[in-house]
């Protein structure tokens, strides 16, 4: 799409503008550079930015924000890039702001077991650094290699052992922010509780909508003394789905409890040979951790409930190798997966773990109906749904019968008592589904806080929360209408 005039003159005014501050080479303002961040993880939706600015000083970030505000230009903070709900997507009037050049860890402090850091660190990262001190970061997403705290506060990631350590949100102590006017606000204390309206809680998840994160600081754990890994294989998906309600009723609370279905288990096979059996219509993946004899009387109870419940095989490791295999089978998943089909579109919705089995088997339902086989990768211990749809973006309408057939699946797991999103956020994918799950007066709502912070609507604008005049729109709106 050609760029109008007007645009062309105010890129060029702001880059002028930034270039006094911050070194050229990191103000981009050529399409061909630009290209790298026209799309986040879901690269069905994509735009071109005005702008693209990589500030290295919170200075510079509060300078960028007073001069986009004065000028009233959009803001679209990124980290980098591995979100799963087109929350990153750029606008051609808006300015996208990257904080890929804030990677450093300011500090660990193992007596009061945190780590503060910038928000370009890499999940991995923080517990790979505080691994000398007996320490880690317990959220871990798939992604966690590549993914950037700043975005795990943006989105509220999770994990596969979100189950008993929580989502980002619990795992916070603190948060430094600059406002849409450039002002430096810090949220949280590094003590364990904080007077006042916990308004650290509001802005994680508020994808971009409220602030932008310069300085996060994480609670940091023990590491577990030990740890051990069953992994059960079910001739059907219902059972597998009836086996983790069954885990949670014996009153064990797994550090892990994760699910994959016949298509992720033969793709993850072929990916990474962690010996799982490629025949099973259904794979548990259960870890339980803490002291050594709190690990061996937990992992042989789900054992025997594994083999009562007729899994046709149970594993359990024996070393941490063999741990670490087997979760780097379900941590590969989503890319395996792409031995599948040419391309793949991952949702992502909560449902209550007694509606595992009857929100599977409508999915196979509705399978069938679309003509579009589906992989199922997901956090089965609280629900937390990732249905990977395998269609090929070359054949025509196919894109547009998937984005439907994901649109159903976000509505079941609001009809049977979920939401539309566990960890990836609402970003562009979901705006025509946030008016099912919520009222005309709750999306009012939302509005009133983002205004409280963004009075003129314009960080990371178009994303999150629906325009209440345009909440019927959202149910046909495309790419191209959210771009412009």
């Amino acid at each position: 799409m050609a760029v109008s005039a007007e645009l062309s003159l105010l890129r060029q005014s702001l880059a002028d503008e930034f270039c006094q501050f911050i070194n050229p080479a990191f103000v981009i303002a050529d399409a061909e550079t630009q290209r790298p961040y026209e799309c986040d993880g879901l690269a069905i939706y994509t735009a071109m930015p005005l702008l693209v600015v990589l500030p290295e000083t919170v200075e510079q970030v509060q300078r960028v924000m007073r001069i986009c505000h004065r000028r009233n230009v959009p803001v679209i903070a990124r980290g980098a890039g591995t979100g799963l709900s087109a929350g990153a997507m750029p606008r051609e009037d808006a300015v996208v702001l990257s904080l890929a050049r804030f990677q450093s860890i300011l500090g660990i402090d193992p007596v009061a077991r945190s780590a503060r850091l910038q928000p370009g660190v890499r999940n991995l990262a923080i517990s790979e650094a505080a691994a000398e001190y007996g320490l880690y970061y317990a959220p871990d997403p798939s992604s966690q290699i590549a993914c950037t705290i700043g975005g795990n506060v943006a989105e509220n990631s999770g994990g596969v052992h979100c189950l008993k350590y929580g989502l980002t949100v619990h795992n916070l102590l603190r948060v430094e922010l600059v406002t849409v006017e450039g002002e430096l606000l810090s949220l949280g204390s590094e003590g364990l509780d904080t007077a006042g309206i916990d308004l650290m809680a509001l802005v994680t998840g508020s994808e971009g909508l409220l602030g932008i994160v310069t300085e996060v600081t994480v609670k940091l754990l023990p590491l577990p003394i030990a740890a051990r890994l069953i992994m059960a294989a079910f001739d059907d998906v219902k059972t597998a789905g009836d086996a983790v309600g069954a885990v949670i009723s014996e009153g064990i609370i797994p550090a892990g409890l994760e699910m994959m279905d016949s298509h992720a288990i033969v793709a993850a096979e072929a990916f990474v040979n962690a010996g799982y059996p490629i025949d099973a219509q259904a794979l548990l993946l259960c870890e339980v951790d803490g002291s050594a004899e709190e690990v061996t009387e937990q992992s042989a109870r789900v054992e025997r409930l594994f083999n009562a419940l007729g899994a046709s095989v149970v594993r359990v490791s024996q070393s941490e190798d063999e741990r670490a295999l087997l979760w780097k089978g379900r941590k590969s998943a989503f890319p395996a997966v792409g031995r599948l089909s040419p391309d793949y579109y991952c949702m992502d919705g909560t449902i209550p773990r007694g509606q595992l089995s009857y929100v599977l088997t409508e999915m196979e339902r509705m399978s069938d109906e679309y003509g579009l086989r589906v992989a199922n990768v997901f956090h089965a211990g609280d629900g937390n749904l990732h249905p990977l749809i395998l269609f090929d973006a070359s054949i025509p309408g196919e894109i547009d019968k998937t984005e439907e057939f994901g649109g159903r699946i976000l509505e079941l797991c609001v009809e049977v008592g979920g939401c539309i999103t566990g960890e990836h956020g609402v970003g562009v994918e979901k705006l025509r589904q946030m008016n099912v799950q919520f009222t005309a007066e709750e999306i009012e709502q939302f509005h009133r806080v983002k205004a409280a912070f963004d009075p003129p609507g314009t960080l990371n604008p178009g994303k999150g929360v629906p325009v209440l005049k345009n909440c019927q729109e959202y149910r046909a709106i495309d790419a191209a209408a959210l771009a412009t």
